[in-house]
C-alpha cells in the first residue's frame, strides 16, 4: 500500500487510470476488486465463481464458516478447466475460525480450507475474529459456527482462553510450510493492531474490516498504514448485506444519499460504482458479493473514472460510525452471548 506524505484525495485523482487494479500486499499484487462469498447459498457458489472468473474477477473472499468452500472450489477447478485463468492468476482468501483458535487445531483448519478449495497453498489467510471460542470437532460439526452445542438447554457460545499472540505464531508456521503465502488479521482494533505488531515474527500483510461511507475508520485505516499493513473492506456498500439479516433496515442504504447520486450523475455511472471507487481511492480493496451477472460486471467497472476531490470530501462527510456487523450486538442476539470486541 502506498505511504506518501500527500492526501488520499490528491493522491487518487493524480493516478486515477492506474489506480484500483491491484494492491500491494507485501510486495504482491493482490487484485483490488474481489467477489465476496458470505452468504450465497451454496446450491449457487459453483456458478457464482465461475461467472465472476469469467466476468474478469481474480480475487475470491472466502472463509470457512461461510459454508461453501467446497463449492468454490468447484467454481475454481471449472473456470481452470475451461481455460478461463490459471491458478496463479487467482487470489484466494480463506480465513481461521474462532473455534479452531488453538495452536494445535490451526492447522487442520487450514488444510481443511484447502481441500475443500482444491488447492495446495492460499494466497492469504487471516483471523476471522479476535474471538476464541472451544474446539467442536470437524467429525462433530463443520463449519462449527458460534453455538458451542446446539442441542444444550440453553444453547450459547463458548469461550476459550487463548492468547492472540498464540494464534498468531501458528499462522506464521503455516507461511513455513508453504500453505499460506501471506497472513493476515480480520476485525481488529487500533489497539490490537498495535499489541500484534509488538510481537509479530511475520508481520501480517492484511487487515481486513467493516468500512464503507458510514464507517469510514480513518484512524484504523491510517494506522495499518503506518504499520505498512494493506486494508480489505467487507460489506464495502453498507446496509445492503445486512437487511435481510434484520441487522440493517432499507433506509440506512448509502446509495441513495444525494452525494452518491450526483457523483454517479457526473461519472456516468451506477451509484454503487461510486461507493466501490470511493473505497478504492481511499486505498483500500473492495470484495463486493453478488451473484448476479450484471452486478458482477458492474462491480468490477471501477477504474474508468476518478472521484474528485470534492465529491471524496462529501462521501467521507456520510460517516456516522454505524457498525453493521457487531458481535458485540449480533452475538448476544442470535447466539446468547454478549461478547463485544469494539468500545
Amino acid at each position: 500500500m502506498p505511504h506518501t506524505s500527500e492526501t488520499t484525495h490528491t493522491r487518487a485523482s493524480a493516478q486515477h487510470e492506474n489506480l484500483g487494479s491491484t494492491l500491494d500486499v507485501d510486495g504482491q499484487a493482490m487484485p483490488a476488486v474481489g467477489l465476496g462469498l458470505w452468504k450465497i447459498d451454496r446450491a449457487e457458489t459453483a456458478d457464482a465463481v465461475y461467472a465472476a472468473i469469467e466476468a474478469g474477477y481474480r480475487h475470491l473472499d472466502s472463509a470457512a464458516d461461510y459454508g461453501n468452500e467446497k463449492e468454490v472450489g468447484i467454481g475454481i477447478a471449472r473456470a481452470i478447466a475451461a481455460g478461463l485463468c490459471t491458478r496463479e492468476e487467482l487470489w484466494v482468501t480463506s480465513k481461521l475460525w474462532n473455534t479452531f483458535h488453538r495452536p494445535e487445531h490451526v492447522e487442520a483448519a487450514c488444510r481443511r480450507s484447502l481441500e475443500d478449495l482444491g488447492l495446495e497453498a492460499l494466497d492469504l489467510y487471516l483471523i476471522h475474529f479476535p474471538i476464541a471460542l472451544k474446539y467442536v470437532d470437524f467429525d462433530l460439526r463443520y463449519p462449527p459456527e458460534w453455538v458451542h452445542d446446539p442441542s444444550a438447554d440453553q444453547p450459547g457460545m463458548e469461550r476459550d482462553a487463548v492468547p492472540l499472540a498464540a494464534t498468531w505464531a501458528a499462522m506464521e508456521g503455516l507461511v513455513g510450510k508453504g500453505m499460506v503465502r501471506q497472513i493476515g488479521v480480520c476485525n481488529y482494533s487500533t489497539a490490537l493492531l498495535h499489541d500484534l505488531m509488538s510481537y509479530a515474527v511475520i508481520k501480517p500483510a492484511m487487515l481486513q474490516i467493516e468500512s464503507h461511507p458510514y464507517l469510514s475508520q480513518e484512524a484504523l485505516l491510517r494506522t495499518a498504514r503506518d504499520y505498512s499493513i494493506a486494508v480489505t473492506a467487507f460489506s464495502p456498500l453498507g446496509a445492503l448485506s445486512y437487511v435481510a439479516l434484520d441487522m440493517a433496515t432499507p433506509a440506512e442504504s448509502v446509495l441513495t444519499q444525494p452525494a452518491v447520486l450526483a457523483a454517479a450523475q457526473r461519472c456516468g455511472v451506477s451509484p454503487a460504482q461510486v461507493v466501490l471507487r470511493w473505497g478504492i481511492q481511499r486505498g483500500t480493496a473492495v470484495i463486493p458479493k453478488t451473484s448476479r451477472p450484471e452486478r458482477l460486471r458492474e462491480n468490477l467497472a471501477l477504474t474508468g473514472f476518478a472521484l474528485s476531490g470534492e465529491e471524496m470530501a462529501a462521501i467521507d462527510a456520510l460517516n456516522q460510525n454505524r457498525r453493521f456487523n457487531d458481535p458485540g450486538v449480533f452475538c448476544e442476539a442470535a447466539f446468547g452471548t454478549f461478547h463485544a470486541i469494539y468500545d
